[in-house]
């Protein structure tokens, strides 16, 4: 079970890490709202017309998932996709991996989850990691605060979102949550970019349908339905601390797709990160992978 699990967290830490240099290429095509607004309401019609055909839309509770995706995804990667056109793809992967911190404490009172001391070690020096490398770009490279402070609030909404889920333990299929979340999103996403960004600023050429195709079907359908899998597979602590591979593989695709310039420094503050993950998801799984029939 243990390898299947981790099978999916690099897989789902290899499409989310990808999300953020690809960002940087979607915005060159398109205002950063009208873009999420599209994205987010095509993958809602492709999840929804399958959870449909499947017969798995009785008694789902819209307002309740639309709310959630507002959460989740119109405030967290609106947010964050806004502080990008100022802030490097590097540095926002960076701030969002602190998001398991928050997660980590937030879930002893709202969850109940222990807070043992091999997770609280494993929080620290991911901190202390991604701490460092957010340090050392804010110091030396002048990256936009105004940016930063907006990925942080869009951070703050993404654990509420995740603990949300968590307490909810809702049992929708995951199509139906995935869905229902992204079709609130894109609708007030959309909303907002027709009313104060240009829509004759959309370049709808082949980079943007190339960028649209990769954040609807590998993105917002594949590492979205990840990410709930691991949620109810395992704690919201231990899934969270997964965002802490967000870092170097980030620095990586950033340097490796826009060039974006990777320092030594940053490379240091991966080693405590690395140490983190090893100790803040060593907890056991706590729901295991449904047996197989036949």
């Amino acid at each position: 079970m243990k390898t299947r699990y981790f099978a999916l967290v690099l897989l789902f830490c290899l499409t989310w890490s990808s999300a953020f240099p690809a960002a940087k290429l979607a915005i060159a095509t398109c205002p950063a709202l009208l873009f999420l607004g599209l994205r987010f309401l095509i993958a809602a019609a492709l999840l929804l017309g399958f959870a449909g055909w499947r017969g798995q839309l009785r008694g789902v509770p819209w307002g309740r998932l639309m709310a959630m995706g507002l959460l989740n995804q119109a405030c967290y990667q609106g947010l964050a996709w806004l502080a990008m056109g100022t802030v490097s793809a590097g540095l926002a992967t960076i701030i969002t991996s602190l998001n398991p911190i928050l997660i980590g404490i937030a879930a002893v009172p709202v969850l109940g989850e222990r807070m043992t001391w091999r997770k609280a070690a494993g929080l620290l020096l991911g901190f202390t990691g991604a701490a460092f490398v957010v340090r050392n770009r804010v110091v030396l490279s002048g990256e936009d605060p105004i940016g930063i402070g907006l990925l942080f609030v869009g951070m703050i909404s993404l654990t509420a979102a995740t603990l949300w889920f968590k307490r909810s333990a809702t049992t929708l299929p995951l199509p139906v949550v995935a869905g229902g979340q992204q079709a609130g999103s894109g609708l007030a996403l959309l909303a907002i970019g027709l009313i104060s960004e240009p829509v004759a600023a959309v370049h709808a050429g082949l980079q943007f349908w190339l960028v649209m195709a990769w954040f609807v079907f590998l993105v917002s359908i594949g590492s979205f339905l990840l990410w709930f899998i691991l949620l109810r597979r395992g704690s919201a602590s231990s899934a969270a601390s997964l965002h802490f591979l967000m870092p170097p593989l980030g620095l990586l695709m950033s340097w490796a797709v826009l060039g974006e310039r990777l320092e030594v420094l940053d490379l240091l503050g991966v080693v405590p990160v690395a140490l983190s993950i090893r100790l803040a998801t060593s907890e056991p799984i706590r729901v295991p992978f449904p047996a197989r029939r036949g």
